[in-house]
């Protein structure tokens, strides 16, 4: 599986200023992974098996919740994490909750309030594709909202998750950093295929004109709510293969801190054993 613990080596850690300057991640690199054929080997055996054992307790004991944060710009790889990572874990204990632009109901509440109604519950891993952080990065890097607003939901964000942690969910962030030449790339393979086109959006071609801006917002939201319970993870992913097997270990490694075992019921094994026998 390699040595070393691959969240240390990702842990986004901000400057003494406070700030985070995403250029200094390679989106290209592949730090603790040899190769392609290694980490696809990895994730299809040992590594797959162990994501998925660790959540598996997790659910048997429905003591701790896990919520697993994938953030990016488009065509980060938000939806592939989700088909090469997280689907191997028991669907019974799995909901994905994807975040897109508020409905009016929801504008009428905080910006946390439509949030909070996707919890997972005890047992439960629940993966936000796009999330609360939207609400931050978005206004940030477009100029909504003054620095006063941007700041009172920084605050509202970190005593969220203070309060999550507080309450035994496991809060996974991980951000997924791909390149500018990239992303180009994946909008183009998009464009070419009648099977992916659909997932076009000339919409995303304004958000990639304002490339620097949203980089600099994700730097700054990236400082501003990375805590010692609730981390950020920024994990490049020009290389598909590598994201997926990063934020397999990332979750892997955090379910088994933990340190959970399977319940054991107070029954009595032999006699049930002979009662099954019996029959």
């Amino acid at each position: 599986m390699g040595d070393g613990d691959l969240r240390a080596r990702l842990k986004a850690c901000p400057s003494p200023g406070g700030g985070y300057d995403l250029s200094g991640v390679d989106p290209a690199s592949t730090p603790m992974v040899s190769s392609r054929r290694v980490a696809e080997r990895q994730l299809d055996g040992r590594l797959g098996r162990r994501l998925a054992a660790h959540h598996d307790v997790v659910y048997a004991n429905q003591d701790a919740s896990v919520l697993v944060v994938l953030q990016g710009l488009d065509a980060s790889g938000k939806n592939g994490t989700i088909k090469h990572v997280i689907s191997r874990m028991n669907p019974a204990a799995v909901r994905v909750a994807s975040f897109k632009a508020p409905t009016p109901v929801e504008e009428r509440h905080h910006f946390l309030w439509r949030i909070r109604q996707q919890l997972p519950d005890p047992g439960e891993l629940v993966v936000f594709d796009r999330s609360h952080y939207e609400d931050l990065v978005v206004p940030l890097a477009t100029g909504e909202l003054d620095d006063v607003a941007l700041k009172k939901r920084v605050r509202d964000v970190n005593r969220f998750e203070q309060e999550l942690v507080a309450n035994s969910t496991v809060v996974i962030k991980c951000l997924l950093h791909i390149s500018y030449d990239e992303q180009r790339e994946r909008f183009l393979r998009r464009l070419r295929r009648d099977d992916k086109r659909w997932k076009f959006n000339e919409g995303d071609l304004d958000t990639r004109d304002r490339w620097t801006a949203f980089q600099a917002a994700y730097g700054s939201v990236v400082a501003s709510t990375a805590t010692a319970d609730a981390p950020w993870y920024v994990v490049p992913s020009d290389h598909k293969w590598y994201r997926n097997w990063a934020v397999a270990r990332i979750i892997a490694d955090s379910l088994a801190d933990l340190g959970l075992r399977y319940p054991q019921p107070d029954i009595d094994v032999d006699a049930m054993r002979e009662r099954l026998n019996a029959a």
